[in-house]
C-alpha cells in the first residue's frame, strides 16, 4: 500500500487499495468537512473559515498533509503513537485477527485467546499487584470505569460511605460526563452543567504560576497537605478516592516538585483512601518507564491506561486493579459495567504486539538512556537564551515550557494563552506540531525518535520560539 501526491498542484491521490476515497483537491476536502464534521474541541465557525489541514499520510514521526508538505510530529498524534506511523506488523495483525475473529463480546460467560493473552502480557509489565485489567475504548472511558470501580470497593468491603473523590484542579481525565467531572478545568464545566456528584476538586502542584516565594520542595508538601485539609474537612469516612496525573499533561505538562507524590501517597495511606493514577498519557514508556507513577516514586492502587496501549492505532483503554482492589471486587459479585466493545480482539491483539515492539524493541530502556536525555539537553541548551522561556519541565520524551514575560521573577503574560496560540501557528507554519496549552508549549514526540531528528524537532521549536519572542520585542 502507499499514499503519493498527484502532479496538479493540491491533488492528493489514493493509491491505496483501501478506503477507495476519491481524487479531490485539498479545498475540496475542506470543503467537505465545513459541511458535515464537528471537530473535538474547536471553534467551527472559525475552523470553517481558514480549513482544515488535511493529514494524509504518515511514516516514522512524520505526517504528509495533502500540499505534500512533511511535518515533524512533535506530539505523537495527541501523545499516543509511541511506536511511531506506519507498523506494518501492527497492520499485519489486525487484518489477521480480522479474518479469525474481527469481534466478540466479552460478556456471557465468554472470552476470547487475544484479550486473555494482552491480560496476561499487562501484568507482566505492570508494576508488582497488578494482575488484573477492565477493558473499554479510551481514557475517558477508563476514568469512568475508575469511578465505578471506587465506589464498588468500598461497597464490597463494607464501606458504601465513601463516595466522594478527590481531584484538582486543571487536571485533565477525559470528555465525558463523569471524565470530565473529574477533570479541573472550568471551561469544560461551563458547558457541562450535568456533573456527576461527590468529586470535589484541591489546587495543583503547579510552581511556577502560583508558587509564589516557596521553594519548589516547599510548595510541593503545601500542595499536597491540601488533599489532607480536604479529607478532614469531608470526613475520611467519607472519602474514597483521590485522583491524579502523575504528571499534568494537557493542564500543560506540569511536573509537580519532588515532595508532591510522597506525601500525597502517605496521606492517602494514613486515611484509607484509594489512590488512582491516570497514566492514559504517561503510561507505555513516555518518561522512560513503563509508567510515569514509577518515575515519581509512588504505588497507586489503580491505573487508566489508554493512547500508548495500543500507539493509537486502534482505540483502546483499560484500567490495571491492584491485588487489594481486585480481590474485593471478585468476591462481591456482579460488577455492573461494561461496553459493547470492552475487550475487541482487535484491538487486544494490536495491543498485544505493540507491547512486544516496546519491550522486545527496547524503546523504554532507550528513552531513559539516550533518547530521553539528549531531548532534555538539547531543549535547554538550545533554549537558553530565550528570554521568553520561563521554565522547561519534563522528563523522557515529554516536555513542557512556559511562557514568561520576565523569567527572573516568573512573572506571566495577561493574555499568555494568546502568545501560546500565536507560538503554535509559527510551528504549524513551519512544519512543526507542538501543541500549545495556554501560556505552555507542549512536546510529548513518538518514542522512535532518532537523535538526529530530536536536532530537527529542537530546532524547529526554537525556530518558532525565537519568532515569537522577536514578535514580543523580546529578542
Amino acid at each position: 500500500m502507499s499514499n503519493v501526491i498527484d502532479n496538479r498542484p493540491g491533488v492528493y491521490a489514493e493509491a491505496s487499495q483501501s478506503g477507495n476515497f476519491a481524487r479531490r483537491t485539498t479545498a475540496e476536502w475542506q470543503a467537505l468537512d465545513a459541511a458535515h464534521h464537528i471537530h473535538p474541541f474547536s471553534d467551527m465557525g472559525s475552523l470553517n473559515k481558514s480549513g482544515s489541514r488535511v493529514i494524509t499520510k504518515a511514516e516514522g514521526v512524520y505526517l504528509w498533509d495533502s500540499e505534500g508538505n512533511k511535518i515533524i510530529d512533535g506530539m505523537a498524534g495527541l501523545w499516543c503513537v509511541n511506536v511511531g506511523y506506519g507498523r506494518k506488523e501492527l497492520a499485519e495483525v489486525a487484518y489477521k485477527q480480522m479474518l479469525e475473529l474481527p469481534y466478540y463480546n466479552t460478556f456471557f460467560k465468554t472470552t476470547h485467546p487475544p484479550v486473555i493473552e494482552l491480560s496476561n502480557l499487562l501484568a507482566e509489565v505492570s508494576p508488582k499487584g497488578f494482575e488484573h485489567f477492565f477493558y473499554c475504548n479510551s481514557g475517558s472511558e477508563g476514568n469512568d470505569t475508575v469511578l465505578r470501580i471506587v465506589h464498588q470497593y468500598w461497597a464490597a468491603v463494607g464501606k458504601p460511605a465513601k463516595k466522594y473523590v478527590i481531584s484538582r484542579k486543571n487536571g485533565y481525565h477525559g470528555s465525558t460526563i463523569a471524565g470530565g467531572s473529574l477533570g479541573g478545568m472550568g471551561y469544560m464545566h461551563e458547558q457541562m452543567p450535568s456533573q456527576v456528584g461527590n468529586i470535589v476538586h484541591i489546587n495543583q502542584p503547579y510552581w511556577f504560576g502560583e508558587g509564589e516565594d516557596l521553594t519548589p520542595e516547599e510548595f510541593g508538601l503545601k500542595r499536597a497537605q491540601e488533599l489532607e485539609a480536604k479529607i478532614l474537612e469531608l470526613g475520611a469516612e467519607n472519602v474514597a478516592a483521590f485522583i491524579g496525573e502523575p504528571f499534568q499533561g494537557a493542564g500543560g505538562v506540569i511536573f509537580p516538585p519532588s515532595t508532591y507524590w510522597p506525601e500525597i501517597q502517605r496521606i492517602c495511606r494514613k486515611y484509607d483512601i484509594l489512590l488512582c493514577a491516570d497514566e492514559v498519557i504517561g503510561g507505555f514508556g513516555r518518561t522512560g518507564e513503563w509508567f510515569a507513577h514509577q518515575h515519581f516514586g509512588f504505588e497507586p492502587d489503580t491505573i487508566t491506561m489508554a493512547k500508548g496501549l495500543t500507539s493509537g492505532y486502534v482505540p483502546m483503554g483499560a484500567v490495571g486493579i491492584n491485588r487489594k482492589v481486585a480481590d474485593a471486587l471478585i468476591a462481591a459479585g456482579d460488577f455492573n459495567h461494561g461496553l459493547t466493545y470492552s475487550g475487541h480482539p482487535v484491538a487486544a491483539a494490536v495491543a498485544v504486539a505493540n507491547i512486544k515492539i516496546l519491550r522486545e524493541g527496547g524503546l523504554i530502556d532507550n528513552v531513559k538512556n539516550v533518547t530521553g536525555p539528549y531531548f532534555q539537553k538539547s531543549l535547554r541548551e538550545a533554549l537558553d537564551g530565550n528570554p521568553l522561556v520561563g521554565e522547561i519541565a519534563g522528563q523522557g520524551l515529554v516536555a513542557g515550557m512556559q511562557l514568561t514575560e520576565d523569567k527572573a521573577t516568573r512573572k506571566r503574560f495577561a493574555n499568555g494563552g494568546d502568545i501560546g496560540l500565536q507560538c503554535r501557528d509559527h510551528c504549524f507554519g513551519n512544519n512543526l506540531i507542538m501543541r500549545a496549552t495556554g501560556d505552555r508549549m507542549l512536546l510529548s514526540p513518538p518514542l522512535v525518535i532518532t537523535k538526529s531528528e530530536i536536532d530537527e524537532l529542537v530546532s524547529k521549536a526554537k525556530y518558532c520560539l525565537d519568532l515569537t519572542a522577536k514578535e514580543l520585542g523580546m529578542l
